[in-house]
């Protein structure tokens, strides 16, 4: 059980595994007002920045779970890093079947609702584990201008239009699901080149340093169209944020 090697190679150098920069991720930790002692469960949660940064600024204890052994295993690094080891935990597995020992304060699932099947699933798979009046946070993209043919739908990573909304279009259906929108912090073009070109350049070096890897051909071909699907399609018309929401 884990990520696709290739998914790793473009990310092994990320921190954070979505177009948000440590400064906007630094936002939303103040935005939501996070106390010392807040609990936290993150599904899915790449290589830890959120928890690790979260417990070292505001003093957040929680668990993060992630399918990636390369990632858990960054995230433990991390968090010895900013001497947080003992107010975190980070196990590799399955997010869309782990289950809490106990209730938490935050549940959050940060750009990864495919555990759960979409927006609704995921946040069933959160509220399992989240006390009466706590926190969701959920991360998924949405159309920032309706994109005018398939060629920018699939660019995207999308399979059809349908699968992501827009701005108004994602605030609605929170509302549908019985949520409040209590904070939301978005990506912008800078942290979605941040986090899109950084692929190029660990793709690249990748490749000088393993060209006879079985994966060198494939990764050669995405990074010879890669650059240019990014600033054509996906750079102008998808875009990305945290929303934090609470049952009404």
């Amino acid at each position: 059980m884990d990520l696709p090697r290739s998914f790793v190679i473009r990310e092994r150098d990320h921190r954070i595994h979505n177009p948000f920069t440590a400064a906007k991720l630094a936002t939303l930790g103040r935005a939501l007002r996070l106390r010392p002692g807040t609990t936290l469960l993150d599904l899915a949660c790449g290589s830890g920045e959120m928890l690790c940064q979260w417990s070292h600024a505001h003093g957040v204890t929680g668990t993060g779970v992630d399918i990636s052994t390369v990632f858990v295993d960054a995230a433990r690094a991390r968090a010895v890093e900013l001497g947080v080891a003992g107010r975190v935990a980070f196990v590799h597995g399955d997010a869309a079947t782990y289950t809490a020992d106990a209730e938490v304060d935050v549940a959050a699932c940060v750009g990864a609702t495919w555990i759960g099947g979409g927006v609704a699933g995921t946040i069933g798979l959160l509220e399992r584990a989240l006390r009466p009046g706590g926190l969701l946070l959920i991360g998924e993209p949405f159309w920032r201008v309706d994109p005018p043919d398939e060629a920018t739908v699939t660019a995207c990573h999308a399979a059809a239009r349908e699968d992501f909304h827009d701005l108004p279009g994602l605030v609605a259906l929170y509302g549908r699901l019985g949520f409040d929108l209590v904070e939301m912090v978005l990506a912008d073009e800078d942290s979605w080149d941040r986090y899109v070109a950084a692929q190029w350049l660990s793709v690249r070096r990748w490749l000088d340093a393993h060209p006879d890897d079985e994966l060198a051909g494939e990764l050669r071909a995405e990074l010879d169209t890669a650059p240019l699907r990014y600033v054509r399609y996906q750079r102008p018309h998808l875009g990305w944020g945290v929303f934090a929401l609470m049952r009404r």
